[in-house]
């Protein structure tokens, strides 16, 4: 007889659980079972929050712990409003159901490199396209129209309003060295009103990064292929998909940076000191805002003296 799901009441746990895959890998197989999915040569991905196998080589089993079911909604959500909006691929939904109060997705496995794994030996003209084509996909998701993903809770100015109150904490906890420290009690005074929309919430990701899109070579070098994981969408200010590939992938290089801001529509023109000091807001504010391990320019902390500075460092246009 298979196992139940087990009940766990928040992440830690569940991710020491999840680390060994002989305690939820019978139950998986099960789903794919119920199903009539094929899976005779799973791949279990140790990398991500839920628990992730790939059933042979064209569909993917997520499952998601109850306590994370947003992120089961935000990726279910996702993939039907998106579907067919996109040049580029995203999964399509195949099977969805519940075993033990754990959701689950199975969705289509696309074909590409995982971007974590090709994006640092990529020549520096590859690197210059693919984040200009980075900008004209977060443009081309932001376009299509969020629908039900408007209503995925906390909404953008609750967010915003939790993010401002945690986040010296947050940062102080992480280690961001004091002189940036220093600065921020007067970035979170000006926070507010930096982070308000001026206009409808638009769908956003949060993690354009390499561990989240799919990359493929033809003739002229590497392309954007497809994007992956959607359990993290949610619906604001447009600017704020800009951070993950600031942090991880533009490096403080010009060129690098101009090439993802004009695939986003903004020319350097639009790179104003006003706009660097509400990317610097968003950046701190962001979900996942670790700049000690997230900001890939080496050496940032001693380039930069204060927020300021590090702005500049940052979107050098």
């Amino acid at each position: 007889m298979t196992a139940s799901l087990p009940s766990f009441a928040d992440y830690e746990p569940f991710r020491i659980w999840r680390a060994d895959p002989a305690q939820w890998l019978p139950i998986a197989h099960d789903i794919a079972r119920s199903h009539g999915l094929a899976c005779t040569t799973p791949q279990v991905f140790a990398t991500g929050t839920n628990l992730v196998m790939a059933l042979d080589d064209i569909l993917i089993l997520k499952i998601f712990p109850p306590f994370l079911r947003s992120q089961f909604v935000s990726e279910r959500g996702s993939l039907a409003q998106l579907r067919g909006q996109l040049r580029i691929a995203i999964p399509e939904t195949v099977v969805e159901g519940e075993r033990d109060g754990w959701p689950y997705l199975v969705i289509t496995r696309l074909p590409g490199v995982l971007g974590a794994d090709a994006w640092p030996s990529l020549p520096e003209a590859d690197k210059e396209r693919v984040l200009a084509e980075i900008g004209e996909t977060i443009v081309e998701v932001q376009r299509v129209p969020a629908g039900p993903l408007a209503s995925i809770e906390p909404g953008w100015n609750a967010f915003m309003r939790r993010q401002i109150e945690g986040c010296r904490a947050r940062h102080t906890r992480l280690g961001l060295p004091q002189k940036f420290l220093d600065g921020l009690d007067d970035l979170l005074r000006d926070a507010a009103a930096l982070t308000a929309l001026d206009g409808p919430p638009v769908t956003l990701t949060g993690e354009y990064i390499p561990e989240n899109f799919l990359l493929s070579r033809d003739g002229s070098g590497w392309r954007l292929a497809g994007l992956i994981d959607f359990g993290d969408v949610m619906t604001g200010m447009r600017e704020y998909d800009l951070l993950g590939p600031s942090a991880f992938m533009t490096a403080g290089m010009p060129r690098r940076v101009r090439s993802l801001f004009e695939g986003f529509g903004y020319s350097a023109a639009d790179i104003t000191p006003d706009l660097k000091r509400r990317l610097m807001a968003l950046m701190l504010l962001h979900r996942a805002s670790d700049p000690v391990r997230h900001i890939c320019i080496e050496g940032w902390q001693e380039k930069a003296s204060d927020l300021f500075e590090l702005q500049d460092l940052l979107w050098p246009i």
